[in-house]
């Protein structure tokens, strides 16, 4: 039982999470900087300091680091209820957006309107990869070693089809050693902001809740039964051959091992979505993306679009939208669960991470492979955006997906050229971005 004093009044910091989870648009770093806002520099409810070191925990975490630090900070207001609220409240907006969305897209998919819009999004999509790959790696590149590690997930993910976790493991492995090899920069020291009154949770007095192995280890019992029991329900009631079970426990799995964010895992999520499951078709996912862009919370999001199209197609037994609703929910479900599970156990345990260099080296890894492995996004989407036709090589070891350079697409070459131009030099926002290349996409496709 959560019996700790709250540092504000509950009501008042949930009306403040509901405000912030309405401005969380703009990815990962957007949603970051709306919490520094709100939470560091307009409310002083918490120190700098202490917001970074809450920051560097969630990125140790598989997870999106944004609803986590979310859940985080709540925890520290509130306790685990402020946790749960805070971390529930940063997602809601964007569920009901993104199932608002995935609907229209199953019912009007193949309008002409709607195919123009989204002949537009892709293009923007491919630029804001880029972007992301530009930004990721330019923080956390920081020496050779690391530059060439970024390289080589790159070529095992685009071209050797070695599966992502095992790139993020590696990674990880390879981090440490170069840690203690002495060739990864220690991490840079931030300035504390010196501005305004004092901060409620000061960067010195750092909130530790009572711990015990017994209790932790009820917290991990109940958290994992919940996590999976929905799976199991399904499972129990459909079959284990329905696609709500074969859902739930692939995204079970990808939850765990989303290190770096959404990008991070969305070309394992794409390839095993396409070619392994078949719930999409191969220019389905850049769509899905697309929406997830437009709509607040985590870019993670897209995996509901993922489980609603492709329950609606196969729904078994079920009727086709009560299938794609509920898959959607489930899949909503298992992403987020773990999230919350990980960051209340750990938690209290946060102090033991924060001055550990073995566990910065290796996060340094696993944040350099993350670099590589948003270029192969890149690289996956910008092939079925440009190219209405790709084929499979396989030349020993090597497994690539080439394009067939006579199906180019004109248009598309050059609504990216102007996402790219708009993003990298006119520094446009994705949101911004993704607005007037729809208009493009439309007008385009009415003039065609």
């Amino acid at each position: 039982m959560d019996t700790r004093t709250d540092v504000i009044p509950l009501r008042e910091a949930t009306k403040a999470w509901f405000l912030v989870s309405l401005q969380t648009f703009g990815g990962p770093a957007g949603q970051i900087a709306v919490m520094q806002h709100e939470l560091v520099d307009k409310r002083r409810w918490i120190g700098q300091q202490r917001f970074l070191h809450a920051l560097n925990f969630c990125m140790l975490l598989p997870g999106p680091e944004a609803q986590q630090l979310a859940t985080y900070t709540g925890w520290l207001l509130n306790g685990r209820r402020g946790g749960l609220i805070a971390g529930g409240l940063f997602v809601l907006p964007g569920v009901v957006a993104m199932l608002a969305l995935s609907g229209i897209y199953v019912a009007a998919g193949d309008t002409t309107v709607v195919t123009g819009i989204f002949a537009g999004l892709a293009p923007a999509v491919v630029a804001i990869v880029l972007q992301a790959v530009h930004r990721v790696g330019k923080r956390s590149l920081t020496g050779p070693a690391l530059v060439a590690l970024a390289a080589l997930s790159f070529v095992a993910i685009a071209f050797l089809a070695v599966p992502f976790p095992l790139v993020i493991l590696l990674a990880g492995i390879a981090g440490w050693l170069l840690g203690r090899a002495g060739r990864i920069p220690a991490p840079r020291a931030h300035d504390e902001a010196t501005d305004g009154p004092a901060p409620l949770i000061s960067d010195d007095a750092l909130h530790q809740e009572a711990r015990s192995p017994g209790r932790t280890a009820r917290l991990a019992v109940v958290g994992v039964v919940l996590w999976l029991l929905p799976v199991g329900v399904a499972a129990l009631l459909l079959g284990r051959d329905s696609v709500l079970v074969d859902q739930g426990l692939f995204f079970s799995g990808t939850a765990v091992v989303t290190f770096g964010g959404a990008y991070a895992v969305l070309a394992y999520v794409a390839n095993q979505a396409v070619n392994v499951f078949g719930w999409l078709a191969p220019g389905e996912m850049v769509r899905g993306l697309a929406l997830a862009e437009t709509t607040p919370g985590p870019l993670i999001m897209v995996v509901q679009f993922v489980a609603f199209i492709g329950a609606y197609r196969d729904p078994g037994t079920l009727e086709p939208w009560v299938a794609a609703v509920l898959a959607s929910a489930l899949v909503v479900w298992v992403t987020f669960v773990p999230s919350f599970l990980l960051v209340l156990l750990g938690a209290p345990y946060v102090e033991r991470l924060r001055h550990n260099r073995a566990l910065s080296s290796a996060l340094a890894g696993i944040t350099a492979a993350v670099v590589g492995v948003i270029a192969s996004l890149a690289l996956f989407f910008a092939v079925h955006t440009l190219f209405d036709e790709t084929r499979q090589l396989d030349r020993g070891p090597f497994h690539v997906l080439a394009p067939v350079w006579s199906s180019i697409d004109p248009w598309a070459v050059a609504l990216t050229a102007v996402a790219v131009v708009l993003v990298f030099v006119r520094g446009w926002s994705p949101l911004r971005t993704l607005g007037l290349l729809a208009v493009l996409g439309l007008v385009v496709q009415l003039a065609t």
